[in-house]
């Protein structure tokens, strides 16, 4: 099933819930991005304070489709305006490059400009956004038409050369002179090709080369993870937990967590990015984030005619339980990894650059971000998984 079919948790107390705070509720004009109506709630204020106002906010109900309570942070603002102007240019932009042709009213209804407005809340521009919900759509609507979905061509077969080809949308191939008209002509002549160039061009008004350099490999990765899941489709084979779970670091949000400094107009320098111990914390962020869709999306895959991959059908089928207590599983393992984000990135904070700092404090954002997006969208107001 693809990503386009498929796709409140109780405020944790947390030293990086502060640094949110303290981070994001600053001065409202930051490395040129604008900040207004960005208002936490109210109580008291200071550093080591804006715990206690986010927990003032927190909503504890089990999510749609019957997803148990998860610990994670709350959505850091709400601006339906914001999203609904993203919504719509994301949309536009879709039609005019013919990405999901004959499916925008679906695009539409996803509502991929509120995920951007709720995971990116330190800015309010919306053309950042944008770029951001572009490269976004272009890496969901690669899986759609060459992974998992045949409605709109997908086929195992051809999935490993499909991607080696989308892969010079994003980071330019350089042929020999006799064969760059045929390059160019392969660029164009395939929509997802046209979404991934058009995207990450759009993103080079924001990012540096070595943000840009930085997304290609996340992207690289990602194509990986498709390659893998495909594998498993064409054996008809379901991978073992510990399998899944590594796939899942590779096939996730990754590329989208990646872009939150350029959204939010600064840089973390490469040696930050790439030191190892931040490469666990995001990771481990970017997982649980993806198998928030896994947990929200488990109704609506329980109902396919074909074999899917989620955390809770994979846990079901090795640990031989029922579909609740896979969810319930499953949910703990996304705590258990939040948790160890949560950790382990408030003990970064403490020795790295502002810029770690206000980047670990958007991952925090960005988690919240998904949760709310995908606990309120439309597309997991199922009946609960049995």
């Amino acid at each position: 099933m693809s990503l386009l079919t498929r796709m409140t948790a109780p405020a944790a107390r947390h030293d990086v819930a502060r640094l949110v705070a303290t981070l994001l509720a600053g001065p409202p004009q930051q490395g040129g991005v604008r900040r207004k109506d960005f208002a936490l709630p109210t109580g008291p204020t200071g550093l080591g304070t804006s715990a206690a106002r986010i927990a003032a906010g927190k909503k504890e109900t089990e999510g749609a489709a019957g997803v148990p309570d998860l610990y994670c942070p709350p959505a850091l603002r709400d601006d339906p305006a914001l999203a609904e102007e993203v919504n719509a240019r994301l949309v536009a932009w879709a039609e005019e490059i013919g990405l999901y042709a004959g499916r925008l009213d679906r695009v539409r209804a996803a509502d991929f400009g509120r995920l951007m407005m709720l995971a990116h809340p330190d800015t309010d521009e919306p053309d950042r956004l944008l770029a951001a919900g572009k490269c976004a759509l272009a890496e969901w609507a690669t899986d759609d038409y060459y992974c998992d979905d045949e409605t709109m061509g997908s086929a195992p077969a051809l999935l490993g050369a499909q991607l080696g080809v989308a892969y010079a949308a994003v980071d330019p191939a350089h042929p020999p002179l006799r064969h760059a008209p045929a390059v160019e002509q392969a660029m164009q002549d395939d929509p997802v090709r046209v979404a991934l160039r058009s995207g990450f061009v759009h993103l080079s008004r924001y990012a540096d080369p070595s943000q840009l350099a930085r997304l290609h490999h996340e992207v690289a990765v990602l194509f990986v993870g498709y390659g893998q899941e495909g594998s498993w489709r064409s054996q008809g084979r379901m991978p073992a937990v510990w399998e899944y779970l590594a796939h899942r670091q590779i096939n996730s949000f990754l590329p989208c967590i990646a872009m939150t400094d350029a959204v939010g107009g600064y840089a973390l320098p490469h040696a930050e990015y790439a030191d190892p111990r931040v490469r666990r914390a995001v990771t481990m962020a970017s997982t649980a984030a993806t198998l928030v869709n896994d947990l929200y999306s488990m109704a609506k895959e329980h109902r396919s005619e074909s074999v899917e991959f989620n955390l809770p059908t994979v846990i079901a089928a090795e640990e031989r339980c029922s579909p609740r207590e896979a969810v319930e599983r499953s949910a703990a393992v996304h705590d258990e990894l939040v948790r160890t984000f949560e950790t382990e990135a408030a003990a970064l904070a403490l020795t790295g650059s502002p810029q770690l700092r206000r980047f670990l404090a958007g991952v925090w954002a960005w988690l919240g971000g998904n949760r709310a997006w995908h606990s309120g969208s439309p597309r997991y107001a199922s009946s609960s998984t049995s």
